[in-house]
């Protein structure tokens, strides 16, 4: 299965004797995986056994739940659970949302969230659509706890890994995690649009941030015939890549909502304005919303997506050509195309 790891010290961190939470964990993660397997994902037995084994607990320390907005208008109070409460009732608790098929809110700032543990089944169709090969690098964009590259690690050995995220406590936590669970994998502190060209060529690039439109380093640090699979607007495109400065692919059918890319340029707000209800409860209109607010009137594209007979995500697609990147419908050179960005431009880190 491509499973060569180094260094890794088993499914419940360091050992069974130093992690009081290792046996319930195991109990839980198992029945978690069952879960996602109901639901259509983890096929491949390489991932079905990474996500059996690599505890994310141990990634996963404390986590913030979001209560209700303070009665002064401001935003969300968060409550804090952690494996380190006193109470045992608030321990169990925890854990038992570490092992939910759930988003965790890992890092909040000021009220705001800044990171976050990504819902276990997304990763999973995420790592899956990433269609690693035995001996293939990975980059990482988005370090977040570790859990995702201690997945990849997992799979592919940590020397094949690498993970980058700009902020340095983000870094630094998730070294920590990834050591007491037995991983280590190149965590490095950097902007990531600029990716990391120390470690490059990669095979593939899989982003835990979303962009507005894919970075040029990332492209210029693959080899030729690598996958790049990143959270654009509020889908996942999978681009191949033919060169430095060419690529296309197609969004994946799986709805993904990530905090974007720190420094990256803001995503435009969607324009709802004189849109009846009906179509904006439908992901395939909030969607097309979304790829065009900045180009197309909200009622012109409700025209647009009543016309073409209701587009699902799977026939939009991203084209990168020369210095031009560009969504599209049905055909890259067809008549629905919409400039993406700006693209980012190379910035010191």
């Amino acid at each position: 299965m491509g499973s060569t790891r180094t260094g890794r010290r088993g499914a419940d961190g360091a050992d069974r004797k130093s992690d009081p939470y290792a046996a319930t964990a195991a109990t839980l993660r198992a029945a978690l995986v069952r879960e996602i397997a109901e639901g259509g994902g983890l096929t491949d037995p390489a991932w079905r056994e990474a996500f059996e084994e690599v505890p994310r607990h141990v990634f996963v320390p404390r986590y913030y739940e979001a209560g209700e907005p303070s009665t002064s208008g401001g935003t969300a109070l968060y409550e804090r659970l952690g494996r380190h409460d006193p109470d045992p009732a608030r321990r169990a608790r925890w854990l038992a949302g570490v092992y939910s098929d759930e988003p965790l809110a890992t890092r909040v700032r000021d009220g705001e969230l800044v990171s976050s543990s990504s819902q276990p089944s997304l990763m999973a169709r995420m790592l899956e659509a990433l269609a690693v090969r035995d001996g293939d690098s990975v980059l990482e964009i988005g370090t977040g706890t570790g859990y995702n590259a201690a997945l990849l690690a997992h799979r592919l050995g940590e020397d094949r890994v690498t993970t980058v995220d700009i902020d340095p406590d983000i870094t630094d936590t998730a070294r920590d995690h990834l050591a007491a669970a037995g991983y280590r994998p190149a965590v490095v502190t950097g902007d990531g649009a600029l990716g990391c060209p120390s470690r490059a060529p990669f095979d593939r690039i899989i982003a835990t941030c979303a962009v507005t439109a894919l970075p040029p380093a990332w492209l210029d640090q693959c080899r030729c015939g690598a996958l790049i699979l990143a959270p654009l607007t509020t889908g996942l495109i999978a681009l191949r890549v033919a060169d430095a400065e060419h690529g296309e692919g197609h969004f994946l059918t799986t709805p993904a909502y990530f905090v974007p890319l720190r420094g990256s340029e803001p995503r435009p707000p969607v324009r709802t304005k004189g849109l009846p209800t009906g179509p904006l409860l439908e992901d395939s209109f909030r969607f097309l919303l979304n790829v065009v607010t900045a180009w197309l009137d909200p009622l012109e594209a409700l025209a647009l997506w009543e016309h073409e007979g209701r587009p699902g995500r799977e026939r939009y697609g991203v084209t990168v050509r020369e210095q031009r990147q560009w969504a599209w419908l049905d055909d890259p050179e067809g008549a629905y195309a919409w400039p993406l960005g700006p693209a980012h431009a190379e910035r010191a880190s």
